[in-house]
Formats: C-alpha cells, sequence, structure tokens
C-alpha cells in the first residue's frame, strides 16, 4: 500500500463490547439487537455456539421452563424467542400437543446456536486476548486475534460485559492424576468412548449434582456392553434432588436476588452455602430414572457390582503399580477412612467463576472483595477504580453478591435488560417488579 492509497476503515467504535458468547452473552445480544441504536458486537474464541457439548445426552431435559429462554421474561414478542425459533422450524403443533414445559437439552441448544449464528452482534472465531482503559478517550480498549488467520486487531467501547462462565473444577487430589482415565465430567461424552474401547473394568463418579447423575445413568446403560463396575461417591450426606417446590423457587427471582445484594456479605456467603439444592441437586426425574435402571439391574443379577457412596469425601489419589487408581476416602458420619481401587474417575465436582487472563492489564483498576472477587452492584455493574467511567458489568460471575439466581438461565434476560437500560441511560425494556409472593427481610406484619 502506498503512503496516498487509504487503509482500511477503521471499526466504528461501540456502545457496548461482550466478551464471551454463552447463554447468558446471547441473551444481551439477542435483547440489543431490538435497539437499533445501539452499537454492540460480542466475541467468542470458539469458531461457533456450543453449548456444553460433553454432557448433550440426547435424553436429558432443560431443567427450567422453556420460558427461560434468551428473551421472554423480559420481551416475549421478539422474533428470538423460542416459540418463534419453533414457528421458524415448523414444530409449533407438535410442540403444542406434547405439552412439554422443559424441552430436550439438546433442543435448547439448537435454539441458542440458531439464535447465535443469526444475530449480527455475534463475531465467533475471535479472541479478546487483552482489555485494557484508555484514559485520555475514556474508553475500554479490547486487543482482538481472528483465531483463523491470526490477525490482531482493537476495538473500542464505551461499556464492557464480561460473560466468559465457569471453568471446570477438579479437586487437588485428582488434579494431578488428571488425563486420559481421570477427567471432569464436562468432557464425559468426548471420553467414554475410549475407556470402553480400553477395557476398563471399574469407573468411578465423584460429585452427586445433575451432571454427575446423568453421567452415573449413562455409564449403568452401557454396562451390559461395556462390562464395568461402577461407583459413585458423594461428600454430600445423599443423593438429594433439587428443590422445585414453587415457593422455594421465589429464591431464584429478581426480588430475592435484591433482597440477597442487601445482606452483609458474610451473610451472602453463608447463604450461598446453605442452599446448594437450588443449584447443586439432582432433579426428581434424573433421580426416578436412575432408580428403575438400578432395579432392573438387580433383575439381572448377573450384571457387575454398582455401588453408592454418600457422606464420602476422596482426600487422596494415586495411581497404582498396576496402571489402576487408589482411592483414599472419608465417611464424614462414621469418621473413617477407606481405601477403593477404580480404573478411571469422572470428577463431577463443578464449575467456578474464573478471573479472565484477558483483564491483566486493568487488574489494579478493579476493586475486588475481600476473597478476591467481583465487587458487584446490585445492577451487575463492578466496582472500578474512580478514573474509570466506563461501566463493566459481569454475566453469572456474582453467585457471592446476587445468590442462587447468579447461575440460572431465568434470570438471563433480566440481567441483560439492567445492563442494556444502564449502557442506554434509560429504560429501554420495563423491568419486571412483581416477581415473588414472599416478603423477604422484615416485611411489616398485616393490620388488624
Amino acid at each position: 500500500m502506498t503512503e496516498s492509497e487509504p487503509g482500511p476503515p477503521a471499526e466504528p467504535e461501540l456502545d457496548l463490547a461482550a466478551v464471551g458468547i454463552g447463554p447468558f452473552n446471547l441473551a444481551l445480544a439477542a435483547l440489543a439487537d431490538e435497539v437499533p441504536e445501539l452499537r454492540f458486537a460480542a466475541f467468542d474464541r470458539r469458531p461457533r455456539y456450543d453449548w456444553h457439548p460433553g454432557l448433550m445426552f440426547d435424553w436429558a431435559s432443560l431443567q427450567v421452563g422453556f420460558l427461560a429462554d434468551l428473551v421472554t421474561l423480559i420481551r416475549p414478542t421478539s422474533r428470538w424467542s423460542f416459540l418463534n425459533y419453533l414457528v421458524e422450524h415448523d414444530r409449533m403443533y407438535p410442540f403444542y400437543i406434547a405439552e412439554r414445559f422443559h424441552v430436550p437439552r439438546r433442543e435448547y441448544a439448537d435454539y441458542c446456536a440458531w439464535a447465535a449464528a443469526r444475530l449480527s452482534g455475534c463475531h465467533f472465531g475471535t479472541d479478546v486476548t487483552a482489555v485494557d482503559w484508555d484514559a485520555t478517550t475514556e474508553r475500554w480498549l479490547l486487543t482482538l486475534r481472528d483465531t483463523a488467520t491470526g490477525a490482531v486487531t482493537t476495538r473500542r467501547a464505551r461499556h464492557l460485559v464480561m460473560g466468559v462462565g465457569t471453568e471446570p473444577v477438579l479437586p487437588e487430589p485428582l488434579r494431578r492424576l488428571a488425563g486420559e482415565r481421570v477427567f471432569h465430567s464436562g468432557e464425559y461424552l468426548h471420553r467414554v468412548d475410549a475407556l470402553a474401547d480400553a477395557g476398563t473394568r471399574s469407573v468411578t463418579v465423584v460429585g452427586s449434582g445433575q451432571s454427575g447423575a446423568e453421567v452415573f445413568l449413562d455409564l449403568l446403560r452401557r454396562q451390559r456392553d461395556a462390562g464395568w463396575s461402577i461407583n459413585w461417591l458423594t461428600r454430600s450426606w445423599g443423593f438429594a434432588p433439587l428443590d422445585y417446590s414453587k415457593l422455594v423457587l421465589e429464591y431464584t427471582t429478581p426480588a430475592y436476588m435484591r433482597y440477597f445484594h442487601a445482606l452483609p456479605p458474610e451473610t451472602r456467603d453463608r447463604l450461598v452455602t446453605s442452599q446448594w439444592q437450588l443449584y447443586k441437586g439432582i432433579d426428581s426425574e434424573t433421580i426416578d430414572l436412575i432408580h428403575q435402571e438400578l432395579y432392573d439391574h438387580l433383575l439381572d443379577g448377573d450384571r457387575p457390582p454398582v455401588t453408592l457412596l454418600p457422606a464420602t469425601a476422596v482426600r487422596g489419589a494415586e495411581a497404582d503399580e498396576d496402571g489402576g487408581l487408589r482411592l483414599t476416602t472419608w465417611h464424614a458420619d462414621t469418621e473413617r477412612e477407606a481405601v477403593h481401587r477404580t480404573e478411571a474417575v469422572i470428577a463431577s465436582t463443578g464449575y467456578a467463576a474464573r478471573r479472565p487472563d484477558c483483564l491483566a492489564p486493568v487488574e489494579k483498576l478493579i476493586l475486588w472483595d475481600a476473597r478476591g472477587r467481583y465487587d458487584v452492584s446490585a445492577e451487575h455493574r463492578v466496582a472500578t477504580a474512580p478514573e474509570v467511567t466506563g461501566g463493566l458489568f459481569v454475566q453469572n460471575a456474582e453467585l457471592h453478591t446476587h445468590g442462587a439466581a447468579a447461575p440460572d438461565l431465568g434470570i438471563g434476560a433480566y440481567r441483560s435488560a439492567l445492563i442494556l437500560n444502564a449502557v442506554a441511560g434509560r429504560d429501554v425494556f420495563r423491568i419486571p417488579r412483581n416477581t415473588a409472593f414472599q416478603t423477604f427481610g422484615p416485611g411489616a406484619p398485616p393490620a388488624g
């Protein structure tokens, strides 16, 4: 290019940039599409939208109703609703007759992929390698790398939303052995055939949330062909269900979220721990399917053994000389130690929020709480140094400040609407106020 030739046109400045395109930032993109004057873009390093592929069982259902889609609880008339997805795929009448409130998980994933492929604000194959704050222009500066070509560009944005999700957690005793025979349940469907092909004779599942239950059930269903024995361990008191009773579900509403945020941090941390059955248990349908499969196992009489061990924590793990694994466990009730031998371990031990590497340049401009977590306002804005005038928002990184609703799909449209209203400086979306029958906190008793 000669000096007289113009260079490529500069990318326009954004009003709002989003890092990561999971369900929550996808909801943000869908609602932002209804605000034509808003310059919005979301970036994700993956080549396309793909939601939990390692746990995408054909038979699994979504744990929330289909109304918890990308937009409906805020804007039910949006063209990005699940019902419109059904119309465009000519499935509305079959869906109506099926009377299914909880849709197949793979259908929800396909719905999200449908929206992600059509929303012009979603840019896949684009890795946000660094985020900085430009004090001169008072803008966020994003460094972007095209994952296909390696080309590096920059974009400026007035506001920023981090929606990078959570990352799999392996307990310390298992972390050192991670590999082909010890892995997180998030990789299960990518790894299970290799275990069977290798002639694995014993498999142990650690953890009793929904993913642990689904992995255990799938291993049971494969047992006749694979011939493996199965152990299922949980440190919890039992293989307990999610509490989906109606008044308990109100603890995942905006009303409770606002109440929870106003509590002292130490109280919030205590409540998150005590309310684990709101988001860490097993749905009753899966429990029933497991029990049916165990009963069939009993009738068969000739299958390898299956062992379920509640109140049992893994305290140590090491490889055997014969290629197996030796787990040292601790039983909470009897306070006794035991050794269990197995050939493979699938750790359904959850996910945790992570501090994105791209924020390293601005870490000192972000205000963290005493435990190194984001200090998040009720409107999901992260506290920053005074010189940072642009908003920094988070999605699903505020369990500690907003409670059990933070990871719930039913809060996605609501949270996105709050963020977009803040960015626009006006109420672009009507925010629902009447979301629970209960009065959380010391409400006044009725008169008379």
